[in-house]
């Protein structure tokens, strides 16, 4: 059944993968504090017990920031630390499970790639939000899949945050945010950066 919406409006980070503890919590303090809306864990190369390391870490210092974190794929793991919600590919498991797992005030995502039904079966499944992409080429992962920025238009009546991904500048962003747009994803647009807190600040302009 559909969800009561939440409200968010800016950047959406996601994590780099990243096997030194430290230097990820190091990587993503001054990104909080700089206005990070929400933060996603990621992580593609660690183990299990690496990964529930990580997002416990990164839970503490979300928490003390003021900062939702949502977990990549795992709703398990986002019970298990407390964090904010899951976001979930279309392989991922099923949404209205993380929802009876995570409870009615969870945070819950889901990938829909260039999919307007998509978008719309997760919504009555109990999605929270639903995410686009990919609108550009990503250096983050294959992306064989491209959404255009009418979908964003189209998906208005969705009532929940649209989340745009896949390739993300701050020179390419503003016309996603035009269109709809509610939360741009980044990972290397603003981790691999020189400075990591100036690549957020471009993102950020985009929703002057």
């Amino acid at each position: 059944m559909p969800h009561p919406a939440v409200a968010a409006r800016g950047v959406y980070l996601i994590t780099p993968d990243e096997t030194d503890d430290a230097r990820l919590l190091d990587r993503v303090r001054p990104l909080l504090a700089a206005g990070a809306t929400w933060l996603q864990y990621r992580n593609k190369v660690v183990d299990d017990a690496a990964r529930h390391a990580q997002a416990s870490a990164l839970q503490l210092l979300c928490a003390s920031a003021g900062v939702p974190l949502i977990v990549n794929d795992d709703a398990a793991l986002a019970a298990a630390i407390g964090a904010a919600g899951v976001h979930l590919g279309e392989d991922d498991g099923d949404i209205a499970a993380a929802r009876a797992l995570l409870g009615p005030d969870a945070i819950v995502g889901a990938s829909c790639y260039d999919q307007l039904a998509l978008a719309q079966r997760a919504v009555q499944a109990g999605a929270s939000y639903v995410a686009f992409g990919a609108f550009f080429p990503s250096r983050s992962k294959a992306t064989p899949r491209r959404a255009s920025t009418p979908l964003l238009r189209d998906s208005t009546a969705l009532g929940v945050p649209r989340v745009a991904i896949g390739g993300l500048t701050a020179a390419n962003s503003g016309p996603l945010v035009a269109a709809g747009a509610d939360l741009l994803a980044v990972i290397s647009g603003v981790f691999e950066a020189d400075d990591p807190v100036a690549a957020l600040r471009g993102y950020q302009a985009c929703f002057a």
